[in-house]
């Protein structure tokens, strides 16, 4: 089993920045070392949509909606993957979640909320 716990969420003022990390942990990963992390999110009555996603290379592919404000990144030692956020507006405002790709499944975490308002 793999267990994700994510970290960072808060209240932001819009224009304001937040870095979420989400850190993985479980026997599996000292076998498996290739797997892609990858941050979604969830507004209320709204479906989870990708936000950011990055490879165990490190290549990344983002949402346009967030292109050149949030920047995904890793650590592959700690197994953990941040979310750099910049420039937060209004619409930003949902439950982010992580999750990775091991062996064909999906492991997700318990997300943090995440509110842009002033």
């Amino acid at each position: 089993q793999v267990q994700l716990v994510e970290s960072g969420g808060g209240l932001v003022q819009p224009g304001g920045s937040l870095r979420l990390s989400c850190a993985a942990s479980g026997s599996i990963l000292s076998t498996y070392r290739s797997f892609v992390m990858a941050w979604y999110r969830q507004a209320p009555g709204k479906q989870r949509e990708l936000v950011a996603i990055i490879g165990s290379g490190g290549s990344t592919n983002y949402a346009d909606s967030v292109k050149g404000r949030f920047t995904i990144s890793r650590d592959n030692p700690k197994d953990t993957v941040y979310l750099q956020m910049n420039l937060l507006k209004p619409e930003d405002t949902a439950v982010y979640y992580c999750k990775i790709v091991l062996t064909g499944r999906d492991y997700w975490g318990q997300g943090t909320q995440v509110t842009v308002s002033s």
